[in-house]
């Protein structure tokens, strides 16, 4: 009967092994994060960005995305990191969060990638400048950490109704 549990033990670690995750990958400042392909929708060069008065700081403007118009929030600024001009590299992720759709600008979008589950970990504390509470886990690549994002908690409850007022 131990013999049985111990090989189900086993079976169910490979299986938790082998799990893959797939992540778009992509630069804020110095910190490389991830998010789950499946919430993005595409990811855009830098779009006409159309100021809204009196919208939260960290909302950069809207977009207009075939005749939708979409928020736009500046990760740097959501996670406390000195603003930058954009430039030929800076993105827009179109991401699906809950029953939103929004952009996330970012400096850069580096590739698309499959990792194991079993090479992730949750988060310290506070990583950086970027609160815990915005991560779902950490990527442990060969050479580098990958800071893996949680898109439903990047905007509180609160900041998800002001973002209706936005648009």
């Amino acid at each position: 009967m131990t013999v049985i549990k111990s090989i189900k033990s086993e079976l169910k670690d490979q299986t938790r092994t082998q799990e893959l995750i797939q992540l778009v990958t992509f630069n804020v400042g110095d910190e490389e994060f991830g998010m789950d392909i499946l919430q993005v929708q595409e990811i855009n060069r830098k779009l006409e960005i159309t100021r809204v008065p009196n919208a939260p700081e960290y909302v950069e403007g809207v977009i207009n995305l075939r005749g939708k118009v979409i928020p736009i929030i500046d990760l740097r600024r959501r996670f406390g990191i000195t603003t930058k001009k954009h430039d030929k590299d800076t993105r827009i992720i179109i991401v699906e969060v809950g029953d939103h759709v929004v952009g996330f600008v970012v400096d850069t979008v580096r590739e698309v990638l499959r990792i194991p589950k079993s090479v992730t970990e949750p988060p310290p504390r506070v990583i950086s400048s970027i609160a815990a509470e915005y991560i779902t886990a950490v990527g442990k690549l060969d050479d580098r950490l990958l800071i893996l994002l949680d898109l439903e908690k990047v905007l509180s409850p609160n900041e998800k109704e002001q973002l209706k007022t936005v648009v």
